[in-house]
């Protein structure tokens, strides 16, 4: 039997919008469809060839509800035949579809497959993490919550467990923040995300309007000492602000995963192949140490060195997680979230995953630099992790 090799043939993206921002008016299903499209139309494949849309959502709630992804098809106009399925691994959503359509492509289940996420936080309530001494929802059972004795909370508190465990300063967290900002706003100066844009307007009823061309949450210029005023979230005493928080955020992301052979045999250009797929679980209550569990499973599995490792993509959920990774591995600075992350381009749950990795590839090809890491902390404690090679 064969080996299959997974590779991606095709990556974009959406601009990020803030909560109640530029898009805002976009139903969730039509921002994805959009997407679609535009992913569809610039690899030039048949799209009756595709075989399953695979979608990362995460508050599966009103216009969220149901099987997003399979109504995204319809209304991207794609042939009837398309299936889709809707996942949901939290934060993680959007690159574990991607690791769902990269398995299924090398298990020979299928030839062609979109991996994808969305989410529009302006149109759904907002979760427990975002809200300050709100309480655990539903879906928390009485057997789990006995069997933590009543610690398990959201992420947010979580965050403040993670700053003292790691002893993370609020300096150390404000500096890592501002770089943030300063790297997504030089990178988008630089025209960096351009290529990988969908172009969308505000309007979603009048495509003729101006075209949304940049994330919306980047900040030209940070003031640290405002950035320092600000008051701790989750705790008079704490450490996490607004500031050194990820975004509120609406948007969406896709890739084209196909296998190797079909598609140079029908006229796809492979771009990267995946040399690892991971997914790891540890402390439900601190969240977020999952990552660096994951990350030395996908590294064990690729047989790469960390040195090895080009350029690593680590969400921002919160600024204290890339730097626990980054003390971890010891990564350098240059080689971590080198175009900013969710704490300035925003953090639309079900499609961070497919929105980073699409800025890794592309940041890949632009320096001509060879192996990228990619790592997404998830609510509960899991925590996925996905090496590429630039082709």
């Amino acid at each position: 039997m064969s080996v299959r090799e997974a590779v991606i043939v095709g990556a974009v993206r959406t601009p990020v919008g803030r909560r109640g921002g530029i898009l805002s008016a976009w139903h969730p299903v039509d921002l994805l469809g959009q997407t679609l499209r535009e992913l569809v139309a610039r690899a030039g494949v048949d799209p009756a060839a595709i075989e399953d849309v695979i979608t990362g959502c995460v508050i599966q709630h009103d216009v969220q509800s149901g099987n997003l992804g399979r109504h995204a098809v319809l209304a991207a106009g794609l042939p009837e035949s398309v299936p889709a399925v809707t996942i949901d691994r939290q934060c993680g959503s959007g690159q574990q579809a991607v690791s769902f359509a990269a398995q299924a492509v090398m298990a020979g289940s299928h030839d062609l497959v979109i991996a994808c996420g969305v989410e529009s936080m302006s149109r759904v309530p907002m979760p427990p993490a975002f809200l300050p001494g709100a309480p655990l929802g539903p879906q928390y059972s009485p057997r789990e919550l006995d069997r933590y004795d009543g610690g398990l909370m959201a992420q947010g508190p979580s965050s403040e467990l993670m700053n003292e465990r790691f002893d993370l300063s609020r300096a150390a967290l404000d500096a890592f923040s501002a770089r943030s900002h300063e790297r997504a706003h030089a990178a988008t100066r630089a025209g960096k995300f351009r290529d990988q844009m969908v172009p969308i307007t505000a309007d979603p009823d009048d495509p003729t309007g101006p075209v949304i061309d940049s994330d919306e949450g980047i900040r030209e210029h940070i003031d640290p000492a405002k950035m320092a005023s600000l008051k701790a979230v989750f705790g008079a005493d704490g450490r996490t602000t607004a500031a050194n928080s990820s975004q509120i955020s609406d948007g969406a992301a896709a890739l084209l995963i196909a296998d190797r052979e079909y598609a140079e045999r029908n006229g796809l250009i492979p771009r990267a192949r995946f040399r690892a797929l991971s997914v790891a679980a540890a402390d439900p209550i601190i969240q977020f140490t999952a990552i660096l569990d994951a990350a030395h499973k996908a590294l064990g599995r690729s047989g790469l060195a960390v040195e090895e490792i080009d350029l690593f993509e680590v969400n921002e959920a919160f600024a204290g997680v890339p730097l626990i990774f980054q003390r971890e591995f010891g990564v350098p600075d240059d080689k971590l979230n080198v175009n900013g992350g969710s704490v300035a381009l925003g953090h639309p749950l079900g499609s961070t995953g497919a929105r980073m990795l699409t800025d890794l590839l592309c940041e890949l090809e632009r320096s001509g630099k060879r192996f990228g890491l990619q790592t997404v902390c998830e609510a509960t404690g899991t925590a996925n992790a996905t090496i590429i090679e630039r082709i």
